[in-house]
């Protein structure tokens, strides 16, 4: 086609047709850019310091002196005594406050390992977490990031 005939088709400087092609245009880029406002807003507002810490009410069990010495998922030796967990998914090395509702008594627990291993359970705390808030059986605990 001929650019001459083009140009003569194409909407006069001004026109109505030019305009609202134009504000199409600027309708797609504002609404890109706002959605991404929103996003960049979201993500970068859940800092640590302004986050409010959400809790869990879950089924948690304790596991100890059986398992002394074996190796846990993060490599390191399992000691019963210490304050650590196991989670299925949660990244190892996430800081976890685990709380007795029973008494109210919390303890800082680090995630170090795989498990528990029965569908019924949520959370499965080393001996020493489990006796620093008062826990005897398997039971429910509040849980909740630090």
């Amino acid at each position: 086609m001929d650019l001459h005939a083009e140009a003569k088709n194409a909407p006069k400087l001004g026109s109505a047709k030019l305009k609202r092609a134009f504000n199409k245009d600027w309708q797609s880029v504002n609404l890109r850019i706002g959605v991404f406002l929103i996003f960049f807003l979201l993500a970068t507002s859940a800092n640590g310091e302004d986050r409010v810490s959400a809790s869990w009410r879950v089924s948690a069990s304790w596991y100890g002196d059986e398992l002394r010495g074996n190796r846990t998922a993060s490599g390191e030796k399992f000691n019963p005594d210490g304050l650590t967990a196991a989670h299925r998914t949660l990244p190892l090395g996430t800081c976890l406050v685990v709380g007795n509702p029973s008494n109210g008594k919390s303890v800082k627990v680090r995630v170090n390992d795989r498990g528990p291993f029965a569908k019924d359970r949520v959370l499965d705390l080393a001996a020493g977490a489990a006796r620093a808030i008062g826990m005897v059986a398997t039971q429910i605990v509040t849980m909740g990031r630090c």
